[in-house]
């Protein structure tokens, strides 16, 4: 049978989910394995952040932590906007793990103008996010500039990709106003949602804690299905993304919309019979909250539309981070 040109279209599109750079650029992470061994993928290296207080604190929460490196490139090219993104990268690094950011640590080397417009991002993003910075490290100088930043946060339900499990719906939680950078693929939202941001990200603390959602992950540089790919990955768990169902912003097409960071993006792994309580929390604040699909322990992730299917990975036979576990 001759193949439709849907269909054609879905796996041009499947493969070049699968050779997105950001995403085969995560096989680089099996460099950490092979040094330090293999971890329990809750203490590390493993999900967004690492619990490193198993044993509760006398408020009930566990402690986690989580840190993240700008790419050269884009502090070169926007050192203000890279130190806003290392508030925002940490603070949703924890919201995706359960977690309400407590403070961010941060080291800035680089030329006096190049730091202070680092550190007028990291102010903003503070003050955005609602999250204090704390400390930190700051070395001037004339080479090349860098930007590393490191958050805390509290959870009393930790969401792990451990918990995710064949059975559950996984759900979309995002802000579709905003815009696309035309540097790099980003999609930002702060001048249309900046002073709502800081409760969206707790929102996810509060699903975390009532049951509603047991397992998440940002999406982050890999894109939405390459972010898919890496909850996953731990237990090889398959689904068909319901590409149909999918909130595209106005004006962005689809494939750069699966390939971008946008500033607000979760993916939720809900008990089916709390799906829509868990997408309820957002959409009650002005957010899209959509079911994707359903979690299976096929191991295959793929995208579907208009009745057509086409595989992007399969988890049995591929890996994403190359971790040992």
């Amino acid at each position: 049978m001759a193949e439709s040109r849907g269909s054609a279209g879905l796996a041009t599109l499947a493969g070049a989910l699968r050779r997105n750079p950001a995403l085969t650029a995560k096989q680089e992470i099996a460099l950490v394995g092979d040094v330090f061994g293999g971890g329990d993928w809750i203490t590390g290296p493993g999900d967004d952040g690492a619990v490193v207080t198993m044993d509760p604190d006398p408020a009930g929460a566990d402690v986690v932590a989580c840190g993240e490196a700008l790419l050269p490139a884009f502090i070169t090219a926007d050192p203000y906007g890279a130190g806003l993104a290392a508030i925002l990268t940490n603070v949703n690094d924890l919201a995706a793990m359960g977690a309400v950011p407590k403070g961010i640590v941060d080291t800035v080397v680089g030329s006096e103008p190049v730091a202070r417009e680092i550190l007028r991002g990291l102010r903003a993003g503070s003050e955005m996010y609602r999250v204090p910075l704390v400390g930190g490290h700051l070395t001037l100088h004339d080479g090349a500039a860098a930007l590393s930043a490191f958050g805390l946060g509290q959870t009393r339900r930790a969401l792990s990709s451990t918990r995710a499990a064949p059975g559950q719906t996984l759900l979309l939680a995002c802000c579709t106003a905003g815009r696309m950078r035309p540097d790099f693929p980003f999609f930002a939202s702060f001048d249309e949602r900046g002073d709502r941001l800081g409760d969206d990200v707790r929102t996810l603390a509060s699903v975390a804690e009532s049951g509603a959602c047991v397992a998440a992950k940002d999406v982050s540089m890999a894109g939405l299905i390459g972010s898919l790919a890496m909850l996953l990955e731990h237990r090889r768990l398959g689904v068909t993304v319901d590409l149909d169902a999918l909130p595209v912003p106005a004006g962005v097409p689809l494939d750069a919309w699966l390939m971008c960071f946008p500033a607000f993006a979760f993916l939720l792994c809900a008990p089916s019979d709390r799906a829509g309580e868990c997408a309820a929390a957002f959409t009650d604040r002005g957010l899209e909250a959509t079911v994707l699909g359903h979690l299976d322990a096929s191991g295959v992730l793929a995208i579907q539309r208009d009745g057509d299917v086409a595989t992007v990975m399969d988890l049995r036979v591929d890996t994403v981070t190359g971790l040992r576990h």
